[in-house]
């Protein structure tokens, strides 16, 4: 029989994860003395296989938030069903080994095509090449409501990327200033920033000005309003509502 739920964590959890001590499932919370399941990296089939299992259980569990709004589903079989899938699936593999005893391997004969004609020329060249620049851009991520830097409290472990930078800028919680490293087109208009965080993700586009470049340098603030930031992960006591 299929089962249907969704997830629900009613009372957040204020604690920070990553403070926690790692553990096999998750990260034991010294808080509240309990284990929190991390099931934020697992598939939908994981997640509804971990229910399954436990659903009698009182977890704490840390999710993503888009896991609430999810649906899940996982097939309740007894154990008599179990017995005779087992069963049938033994006939048929026994009738599936003396069939395939019985009949000869045919032989397949393939024939290559012959090749076809080669065209011979000169090769023409694309010249319209779109120029790329390294440059480094320098600034301060700020709250716009504050004009200052983001609460380390509130926003732990703040990064920051501009045009999927290889390398993620951790930025300084204190002052909010970043110096980053990103490829820019000359035709370009705008900057493609990421903001990552324990829990927080922002990805959005800021104006770019190619004469704006000083000695290969962009000095560029970039102010964000609280409500842009998306939190991506919530952990608390875990409510499994049925369908």
């Amino acid at each position: 029989m299929k089962k249907k739920f969704t997830l629900e964590i009613a009372s957040p959890c204020s604690e920070n994860f990553n403070k926690m001590v790692p553990n096999a499932t998750g990260s034991f919370c010294n808080s509240c003395a309990k284990n929190v399941i991390d099931l934020s990296k697992k598939s939908n089939h994981d997640v509804a296989k971990f229910i399954a299992e436990t659903k009698d259980q009182n977890i704490c569990a840390r999710l993503r938030v888009t896991q609430l709004d999810q649906e899940f589903e996982y097939n309740e079989i007894s154990k008599i069903s179990n017995l005779k899938y087992a069963a049938v699936a033994a006939s048929l593999l026994l009738a599936s080994n003396v069939s395939g005893q019985e009949k000869a391997a045919v032989k397949t004969e393939i024939s290559c095509p012959k090749p076809s004609n080669y065209l011979m020329g000169k090769v023409a060249y694309n010249h319209n090449v779109k120029q790329e620049l390294l440059i480094t851009i320098k600034g301060k991520l700020l709250d716009a409501t504050t004009n200052k830097p983001f609460s380390r409290k509130n926003y732990p472990n703040l990064g920051l990327t501009i045009n999927d930078s290889e390398k993620i800028f951790r930025i300084n919680s204190k002052t909010g200033e970043f110096s980053i490293s990103a490829k820019v087109l000359k035709s370009s208009k705008s900057l493609i920033v990421t903001i990552t965080g324990d829990d927080y993700y922002l990805s959005k586009e800021i104006p770019f000005v190619i004469e704006s470049v000083k000695n290969n340098v962009l000095r560029q603030d970039i102010i964000v309003g609280e409500g842009e930031l998306t939190r991506i992960m919530i952990a608390g006591g875990l409510g499994i509502n049925y369908k």
